[in-house]
């Protein structure tokens, strides 16, 4: 057993563990984001017997043995346990040649997966089909449904979650600046894979935006600087041209004393390509430059996540995205921290999305709480569905950029509504359930539930909320002169609202909509 008087929980970390102290046996999921100290966390979890923690990487494998005081065992490559109290392992180690069979399943009493937002993959599904311990936790940083990744089938509960938000506003993390830049590249005929850009074609469409990044960090970045890159090529043509930098790449050895002279400041910028993701403690980064663009919640929150720690003379981060054209919006920037998306919005109003993070929401809000925006949230709703395989059943639901869904039954006497009334649907977690008047339910379970209502309560006014109806008859003729009045009497910001090919559905939408206001 391990003795917590030598390391000095903080009070959520204490929170945590006394939840999982009391957890009955199963699979559970706890999302702590990066730098308030998920791997302190897990060492201190009281044990019955033997731990196993899982990595997806060799450095993650070593990294945890100092938090631990106990016998401490390593499953990697050429190196093995020898009946260590916990052992720490590659996913890759074990699952070869079935190494994971030299441990009985019910060897191990509990199993940490760390960066538990990989546990969909075959290695981890192999060796979790293999143990049977008391209790799988899978603690991690970043557990995003929008990523594509189904955890709901591994995990039965979120016991527990702190995210960037909480961190920040309690004082645990490092504030956040947010600025966007421009620099001049054109995703629009960027492939994707694994529901990412595809990084050769990112390499093309970067090529030649060194100097923008490198104008980019002389004119704002401010101190220790960190900055991603798609490619070994573009990261050193960037550090060619920022003195007192450093490349580091997947091939880089000395990687522990380039982030020591960084902290102590005999280094001033790291250009790298793909390393410091995941697991790497970097004590002092006062600013994070984002060039390598991606659609991955994950890993936009993993490379923004290396300079949320506070330090001593550190008083915020200052995160700039290099952005440019994009398809669709679909490229993850400051806001999706706080799981909004901008998509959206015009690249215009995207660009008015800049300053302290906490009060990004209500820019976003504000900015998408528009007719131009409503229209164009139910052309993205149905690719939504389709990525997370949900059926709306037709139901002409709003997308918000928190991602709960709205939608405005308009009013009708002869049912006794006086007025429209407004139904919200709060956006899944990540493990794919939402809550309804305090139940927890599946979103499926949830759509399903409101599209029942609806057929009951509202049948009469369905030409309206039933897109597949009103789109096949009344609802694909051009807006009546009646609907463009009315909306243009409404004061609401007009920009990017195409009156010539507006459409009565359309029109119906927004007005309703005005209404329930």
């Amino acid at each position: 057993m391990q003795n917590e008087d030598k390391i000095k929980l903080r009070p959520y970390q204490s929170e945590c563990i006394n939840i999982i102290d009391n957890l009955k046996s199963g699979a559970y999921l706890i999302q702590m984001a990066t730098g308030l100290g998920k791997t302190y966390t897990f060492s201190q979890i009281h044990r019955k017997g033997k731990m196993l923690i899982l990595s997806h990487r060799e450095e993650l494998v070593t990294q945890p043995r100092k938090y631990f005081d106990c016998s401490f065992g390593i499953e990697l490559r050429d190196v093995h346990s020898n009946g260590e109290e916990v052992v720490s392992a590659s996913t890759l180690t074990m699952t070869a040649k079935q190494r994971y069979r030299k441990f009985p399943p019910e060897y191990f009493d509990i199993i940490v997966i760390d960066e538990a937002h990989h546990s969909a993959a075959k290695t981890y599904r192999e060796l979790i089909e293999y143990f049977k311990p008391r209790l799988l936790l899978g603690f991690t940083a970043t557990p995003n449904r929008a990523d594509g990744v189904r955890l709901d089938d591994i995990y039965s509960e979120i016991i527990y979650k702190k995210d960037i938000r909480w961190g920040i506003e309690n004082g645990y993390l490092s504030n956040i600046e947010c600025l966007r830049i421009n620099i001049g590249y054109d995703l629009s005929n960027v492939g994707t894979y694994m529901k990412d850009y595809k990084v050769k074609d990112l390499e093309k469409a970067l090529r030649n935006t060194e100097k923008a990044v490198i104008d980019t960090y002389k004119k704002y970045a401010r101190g220790a600087t960190l900055i991603f890159t798609v490619s070994v090529e573009q990261a050193e043509k960037i550090s060619a041209g920022i003195p007192n930098s450093v490349v580091v790449t997947a091939k880089t050895k000395n990687r522990d004393k380039i982030i020591d002279k960084f902290t102590n400041r005999e280094i001033d910028c790291i250009v790298n390509c793909m390393v410091f993701t995941e697991g790497t403690d970097i004590p002092l980064c006062e600013t994070v430059i984002i060039a390598r663009p991606t659609k991955s919640n994950t890993l936009y929150t993993q490379m923004v996540g290396r300079g949320l720690r506070i330090y001593v003379g550190k008083q915020k981060l200052r995160l700039i995205d290099c952005v440019g054209q994009t398809e669709n919006g679909s490229l993850c920037t400051a806001p999706s921290l706080l799981g909004l998306d901008i998509s959206l919005l015009d690249n215009e109003k995207q660009n008015l999305i800049q300053g302290d993070i906490l009060d990004l929401p209500e820019k976003v809000y504000k900015e998408c709480d528009c007719p131009a925006s409503w229209i164009r949230s139910c052309e993205y709703i149905k690719l939504w569905a389709d990525d997370n395989n949900y059926n709306l059943h037709g139901v002409n639901w709003i997308q918000l950029p928190d991602g709960s869904l709205t939608i405005t039954i308009p009013k009708n006497p002869k049912v006794n509504r006086n007025k429209a009334k407004t139904f919200n649907l709060p956006c899944p977690d990540e493990l794919g359930c939402t809550k309804i008047y305090g139940r927890k339910m599946e979103m499926q379970a949830a759509l399903n539930m409101f599209t029942d209502l609806f057929y009951n309560t509202c049948r009469d006014v369905e030409y309206i909320w039933n897109t597949k109806k009103a789109q096949n008859t009344w609802g694909k003729a051009p807006a009546s002169e009646k609907q463009k009045s009315i909306i243009k009497r409404s004061g609401k910001d007009l920009q990017g609202l195409d009156f010539n090919n507006l459409t009565k559905f359309e029109a119906s939408l927004i007005i309703s909509r005005l209404f329930s206001e």
